[in-house]
């Protein structure tokens, strides 16, 4: 197909002074280990006190889309655009999950990226990157499509898009191009031997960052749909074992009691071969399909049962259903005490994490961040007592007196974090 624009210089002229570098001042945290011979890396440089990466303007009022790795548990955000002027940026909201964040400078008449649509991206299309490798700013680099729906570690709700275009620390959060000039990615992560790029590179589709945009945007937060199931993918044995025409769906393995996927009349063995229509091909595709759903909306989805496809309709939860209220407004007066906002694990996110409970850290503040508490963060235990809800970690704050150690698990492995259980104690 022949480009709109002659090569990528005019790609470049054109959508590059969108792409801006960014700054942040906090403290050090450890690159992600999630085997012996490999790192998934978020490849902004993480051992200084200082950190950067990229990012690209989406409103010609200063609206920024980046990595949320690259922002999170910040003292200080600046934000430098091609044209060498500086903002102090203000951090609208982020999704540690979906490792998105929105930023915000106050500034008008500001240049943009134009947005495109990953679903027509194909294996082989040519793609470019515009970041700040290393801190070089507005460096291009380019190259192709190698694989769509790639799951990685950690976030199985996602499907990222694989490249081969060089990334590197500092590329976090810039935007992935396709040869018509839109955005259709956010470079967010490298699989490397020694955390420098090695020809695997993953971006966040752009229609799901726009979709966590606009809700951050709308109320500072992220709600995504659930059912209360745990799934597993469909290969070959199993589907010969029920009866499917070909290795696909997602196979439920365990139904939340009085959730909604119990109440839709969901089992157990059922397989998932699509969700409002769209076919579901890994097991992870419902998940991200139901995610996609507003809480309170009834879902199609269409199952395998005894040898014969069926339709069941299931009422989309949220993570902050009435289900969870208690637990809610019990998270709302942490926040306060400790600087960091929780919420109960879904059942695939215990099953991921392989632990039997636990609260997952959504936001913290200064005061956390330098405590050593990071979005992300899981939370189990608090002076030893398992915890399981936001009403129980209070409760272990009521009864703890000084420091109190969390235990939390961060990038598979578990460390303590000593944190300050009372405020103005003595002993703090």
């Amino acid at each position: 197909m022949p480009w709109p624009v002659p090569g990528l210089a005019a790609l470049v002229k054109a959508f590059g002074p969108a792409v801006v570098h960014i700054g942040v001042e906090r403290p050090s945290a450890p690159a992600r280990r999630f085997s012996d011979r490999w790192l998934l890396r978020a490849p902004p440089a993480e051992a200084d006190e200082s950190s950067l990466g990229s990012g690209f303007l989406v409103s010609a009022d200063g609206l920024i889309l980046t990595n949320a790795h690259v922002v999170a548990h910040g003292t200080q955000i600046r934000v430098k655009l091609p044209d060498r002027r500086e903002f102090r940026a203000r951090l609208i909201g982020l999704d540690a999950l979906a490792d998105v964040a929105l930023l915000k400078i106050d500034a008008t008449g500001l240049p943009t990226v134009r947005i495109g649509d990953p679903a027509d991206v194909e294996p082989g299309d040519g793609v470019a990157a515009i970041g700040s490798p290393y801190g070089f700013g507005n460096s291009v680099t380019a190259g192709i499509v190698s694989a769509k729906g790639r799951l990685l570690p950690g976030a199985e709700s996602m499907q990222f898009l694989q490249t081969d275009v060089p990334i590197n620390p500092g590329n976090s959060g810039g935007p992935l191009f396709n040869l018509r000039g839109e955005v259709i990615g956010i470079n967010s992560r490298i699989y490397s031997r020694s955390g420098g790029y090695q020809g695997l590179s993953f971006a966040i589709p752009i229609d799901a960052a726009m979709r966590i945009k606009d809700q951050l945007l709308a109320t500072g937060t992220v709600t995504r749909g659930r059912i209360g199931v745990s799934v597993q993918e469909v290969g070959q044995a199993l589907a010969d074992t029920f009866r499917l025409p070909r290795p696909a769906g997602a196979l439920v393995t365990d139904v939340e009691s009085r959730g909604a996927a119990a109440r839709g009349g969901l089992k157990t063995g059922d397989v998932i071969l699509s969700v409002q229509g769209r076919e579901v091909v890994q097991a992870a595709d419902a998940l991200g399909f139901i995610a996609e759903q507003v809480p309170g909306q009834r879902a199609r989805l269409m199952v395998w049962r005894d040898r014969a496809e069926h339709v069941v309709e299931v009422k989309v939860e949220g993570y902050d259903t009435p289900r969870l209220q208690g637990e809610a407004a019990t998270a709302a007066s942490v926040p306060s005490r400790l600087g960091f906002a929780v919420r109960p694990l879904a059942p695939a996110e215990r099953q991921f994490l392989r632990v039997e409970g636990g609260l997952l850290v959504q936001r913290v503040n200064v005061a956390a961040s330098r405590a050593g508490v990071q979005p992300g963060d899981v939370i189990l235990a608090l002076n030893g007592q398992p915890i399981d809800s936001a009403e129980a970690l209070a409760q272990a704050l009521e009864g703890a007196d000084g420091t109190a150690a969390l235990l939390v698990q961060r990038a598979g492995a578990r460390i303590f974090v000593p944190i300050c259980a009372q405020a103005g104690s003595p002993k703090c």
